[in-house]
């Protein structure tokens, strides 16, 4: 996965690039963007010097965008914790699913990529939560 930084002049053509995993999206740092830019801006044509607002536009953004990605980690956080304590709430507890076919205790839960929760009862039968099961 690449993410290209466009550059600030049409003289000069500087882009940077993040290789990631399919589990960590490809972001650039923002020391990495401080020295993209001073690079830029040692390389630029000294004829046609780019604007510096246009520098301080970008230098912004940039901030704006990684203060919304720390936001959206701290939010995944929260959402974890939450998760785990539905989890924590349902050990030992009684469930029977919405048609009543399966019933138990629950032994275990586990928690999806998603945030959903699978209780495995104690007779190693499983049954996804939320889907209006009925809790003792």
């Amino acid at each position: 996965m690449t993410t290209p930084v466009s550059p600030t002049s049409g003289t000069s053509s500087t882009a940077a690039s993040t290789t990631g995993t399919a589990a960590a999206a490809a972001t650039v740092d923002y020391n990495e963007f401080l020295s993209l830019m001073v690079a830029e801006l040692k390389n630029q044509d000294p004829t046609t010097p780019t604007d510096p607002t246009q520098f301080m536009s970008q230098l912004a953004s940039f901030s704006q965008v990684e203060q919304q990605i720390q936001s959206n980690t701290k939010l995944d956080t929260m959402l974890t914790s939450q998760a785990l304590s539905q989890a924590d709430a349902t050990i030992g507890r009684t469930v029977t699913s919405s048609d009543g076919s399966t019933s138990g205790v629950i032994s275990s839960v586990a928690i999806s990529s998603t945030g959903g929760l699978t209780a495995t009862l104690a007779n190693g039968s499983t049954l996804v939560l939320g889907n209006g099961e009925t809790l003792a």
